[in-house]
């Protein structure tokens, strides 16, 4: 059973987990502004997404065979289920369960993300679509703050070209993508 004292210390660990995530080093140019898809389709964005490279963050520290799978569901938000490996950590694999909503007026580009409980009104975070191919099946999302980065794909890994076109595209957007760490992929 649930007790007052759990609800709270419950409350203070998520305010704990969004203070860390205002704290996450910015690897942005604020004064470049962000240019999103103009149009993401959810339905071609669903699925499973192979995490090819991300700014270091708190969350995924040690993690490899990142994925991360999206689900439309009914009410229009989507799904989202993210899914890492630690080898060395017990239990090795990590599973976040979350969900996302569109904001009003971004034709689907920019979403808020939230792993933290539906009660938590503030634990959401920024998720945009910088770029998404034609065939959905690359896409480079980012926060407006410079905070995270990170290049997905259908597959486990892609051409050198195509990871210097998604590069590029970071950086018209004032993000340096020397920052970017590859993710290791074991397994597909």
């Amino acid at each position: 059973m649930t007790t007052l004292n759990g609800l709270c210390m419950m409350a203070v660990a998520a305010a704990a987990l969004s203070a860390c995530a205002l704290a996450q080093p910015s690897h942005r140019d604020a004064s470049v502004p962000i240019t999103v898809e103009p149009s993401v389709d959810l339905q071609r964005y669903a699925g499973r997404w192979y995490e090819i490279a991300r700014y270091p963050n708190w969350f995924e520290r040690g993690c490899q065979d990142v994925t991360a799978e999206y689900a439309l569901q009914a009410d229009g938000r989507v799904r989202v289920v993210n899914t890492c490996v630690r080898p060395d950590a017990q239990p090795p694999v990590f599973v976040a369960d979350g969900r996302a909503r569109v904001v009003e007026g971004s034709n689907n580009a920019k979403l808020r993300v939230s792993f933290a409980p539906e009660w938590i009104p503030f634990a959401w975070g920024d998720y945009w679509v910088l770029e998404v191919d034609d065939a959905y099946q690359t896409a480079l999302v980012g926060a407006p703050n410079g905070g995270y980065l990170w290049i997905l794909a259908r597959t486990p890994s892609i051409a050198p070209e195509t990871r210097a076109h998604l590069e590029e595209a970071a950086r018209r957007n004032g993000f340096d993508p020397s920052k970017l760490e590859n993710t290791v992929h074991t397994r597909s």
